[in-house]
């Protein structure tokens, strides 16, 4: 009988021998020396694998140990080629769990870590904010309503357009307003966010703020890679954030209450 070899040397347990068949369907066999040597003999052995007709086979070795691999046409018709190479198990593992840092043990994200933050001035209905979000109106739906809604259901007071917009009202001034009386801003940047006329002077104001001690910008990446923030604002980009690609909406609200409600150093 005619049979195709690999002869492995030594594999550790559960490591992954990936055969790739072009053409036939073929006998993938993987056998430790004795079984190879009682197939060579045409005797009785054991084997993991089998019949393949679809390409690439992957067997794990159930055993540490010497393997063979064998590829033949017993009882079938036509000709086939075959590679095959082995992945450690080690490859096959998972990645340990990667843990940020989290946002409450960064006492800023944009102003000095040794500044005091200044209280938000009252607005004119003697109301002050805990966050101010900015966003593009795209962004609604997938990001910014379910955060708005999770922040304000945690118990915080949330400037978000519409909690606080009506017909009628002064954009220009509702927004100032906003911006003056909130304590934390919250800026959820995509690609809809870049280069739009409100998010931007939005984005302003909070960069205004922040840069004076009063206010601390969270940013919140949606859809969007640090390449493209740099892109867009270097100085942003430089900043710690939480991405919608790694984090679910809960988990960056639960994380902003945490630290809209650390007490200060």
């Amino acid at each position: 009988m005619k049979f195709t070899k690999y002869d492995f040397g030594h594999l550790d347990r559960g490591d992954v021998v990936e055969v790739t068949l072009q053409g036939s369907a073929a006998n993938v066999r993987l056998m430790d020396s004795s079984n190879f040597s009682n197939y060579k003999s045409g005797r009785q052995h054991r084997y993991t694998g089998g019949l393949a007709k679809q390409s690439p086979v992957k067997l794990v070795v159930p055993n540490s140990g010497h393997w063979y691999l064998t590829i033949d046409m017993q009882g079938l018709q036509g000709t086939t080629r075959s590679s095959a190479r082995v992945i450690p198990a080690a490859a096959m593992r998972p990645l340990p769990t990667f843990n940020e840092a989290p946002l409450s043990s960064i006492r800023s994200l944009v102003r000095d870590a040794e500044e005091e933050l200044v209280p938000a001035v009252d607005g004119p209905d003697g109301r002050t904010f805990d966050v101010f979000i900015s966003h593009a109106s795209e962004d609604k739906s997938d990001v910014v309503r379910p955060l708005a809604n999770a922040l304000k259901q945690a118990g915080l007071s949330v400037w978000y357009d519409e909690f606080e917009l009506r017909i009628g009202d002064s954009l220009r001034r509702k927004i100032d307003k906003g911006l003056a009386s909130s304590r934390f801003g919250v800026v959820i940047l995509s690609k809809a966010f870049f280069g739009r006329g409100w998010p931007e002077y939005e984005l302003d104001g909070l960069v205004t703020r922040s840069n004076s001690g009063e206010q601390i910008i969270l940013p919140v990446w949606h859809d969007v890679s640090k390449k493209e923030v740099i892109g867009y604002s270097p100085s942003l980009a430089d900043k710690l954030a939480r991405s919608t690609s790694t984090h679910t909406v809960e988990e960056i609200a639960a994380e902003i209450v945490e630290v809209i409600r650390s007490p200060a150093d």
